[in-house]
């Protein structure tokens, strides 16, 4: 509901009632929901963090200043948990490449994806494929794309 109250210097001003106010406005702690090509992005950048400081997933999530919102921290608790069996399929799948001469960037999108693949079974095939490789184009090389691509096709016949 909208007042009309007046200013100390007897100015008009508009101010909303408290409750609708408090009613549009999400909670501090809360965390809005990204959309999901930016929740895969923002779980690629806590994942290379994770990475270049070498620290553990529960250290990576104590330290969150803001809360990551649900998809984010699906994507990075699975990858964690289960990075043992995913690096495993990634070298069975990336002739030539193990996943340790991978590019970090690389792997870590590749991770990610496996882990949607292997998991998160009520996403497409082709979205997990197009975020993958878009991913890669964004942060990695010119190359990375295809390579990824590739990569996660072979998985994919296997997986799906």
């Amino acid at each position: 509901m909208i007042q009309n109250d007046r200013t100390p210097d007897g100015n008009a001003q508009d101010t909303q009632d408290t409750q609708d106010t408090q009613a549009a406005m999400p909670a501090e702690n809360e965390s809005q929901e990204l959309p999901r090509h930016e929740a895969r992005a923002r779980a690629l950048e806590m994942l290379y963090e994770r990475e270049i400081k070498n620290i553990s997933c529960h250290e990576l999530l104590g330290s969150l200043v803001v809360p990551a919102d649900s998809f984010v921290l699906t994507l990075v608790e699975g990858v964690c948990s289960n990075v043992v069996s995913i690096d495993a399929m990634l070298d069975g799948a990336s002739a030539g490449w193990p996943v340790d001469r991978m590019p970090v960037v690389d792997r870590l999108i590749l991770r990610m994806a496996v882990y949607e693949l292997m998991a998160l079974v009520d996403i497409p095939l082709a979205v997990v494929l197009d975020e993958a490789v878009e991913l890669a184009n964004e942060y990695s090389t010119e190359d990375s794309g295809r390579f990824i691509n590739g990569v996660l096709s072979n998985i994919a016949l296997v997986m799906r």
